[in-house]
């Protein structure tokens, strides 16, 4: 055989294109162990956007039900025993009356100061409301901002074999580097991976949580002002 027929057989069994699953398992154990963890830190990022998804849905659908029938039903103290705060409309507007019930049990005897305190109680609801809808988001927003950074570490470390490699062989080919520059390059890309989405997600999440979280303060509003007409014609 030629050394024509040798190169064309190398070329033939060399790879045209870039296999994921070889980079990884072809990889220094350390650039390994920062993969892995990316990839489990995107699983759960993906994680988080369904479960997001699904609940932010269904609390707007719900709140948007009760807050339509709050307005149309005769007695609300009814309808919230029969809510029973299954919903964050309803736990608002329950923490309102409940203060209402308290600071007029004894008589009124002071209205700015009883409207005062429904407002500081429903107020307070709202903010534990958002923050419940924004438990896990800051998972999201540390993903975001540190998988970059981790993804790097694991190519720092991969380009540093590879030039441990070069003075262990005596050899600068580029032949000697390329894969191990190519493994390493393939950690910042998962980095990426986890992270881009990660960014879009929280952005989008907290802005949904913010307008969801003023749209329950103008219905805490609007039940401060039933309750002032209520205390206006007692």
């Amino acid at each position: 055989m030629t050394s024509l027929d040798l190169l064309a057989a190398a070329g033939a069994a060399a790879p045209t294109r870039l296999d994921p699953l070889d980079l990884f398992l072809d990889a220094d154990i350390v650039v390994q162990l920062v993969i892995i963890g990316l990839i489990l830190a995107s699983i759960w990022v993906w994680m988080i956007i369904v479960s997001f998804s699904l609940k932010m849905g269904h609390t707007r659908s719900k709140s948007a039900a009760f807050e339509q029938e709050f307005w149309t039903h005769d007695d609300p103290e009814t309808l919230l025993a029969r809510d029973k705060g299954d919903n964050a409309s309803g736990r608002v507007a329950a923490a309102g009356l409940n203060e209402f019930r308290r600071s007029t049990k004894a008589g009124l005897r002071d209205k700015q100061g009883a409207l005062h305190r429904i407002a500081l109680a429903m107020e307070g609801q709202v903010a534990v409301e958002s923050d419940r809808l924004a438990d896990r988001l800051n998972f999201l927003a540390t993903t975001g901002s540190v998988a970059p950074f981790v993804g790097l570490f694991g190519t720092v470390w991969g380009i540093m074999n590879s030039f441990f490699q070069i003075g262990m062989q005596n050899n600068s080919s580029l032949a000697v580097v390329a894969p191990g520059i190519s493994e390493a390059l393939f950690a910042t890309a998962i980095g990426l991976f986890a992270a881009i989405p990660a960014v879009i997600a929280y952005n989008r999440f907290s802005s949904r949580v913010d307008n969801f979280e003023a749209k329950l303060q103008r219905f805490a509003d609007r039940v401060q002002a039933q309750v002032s007409r209520e205390m206006e014609r007692a």
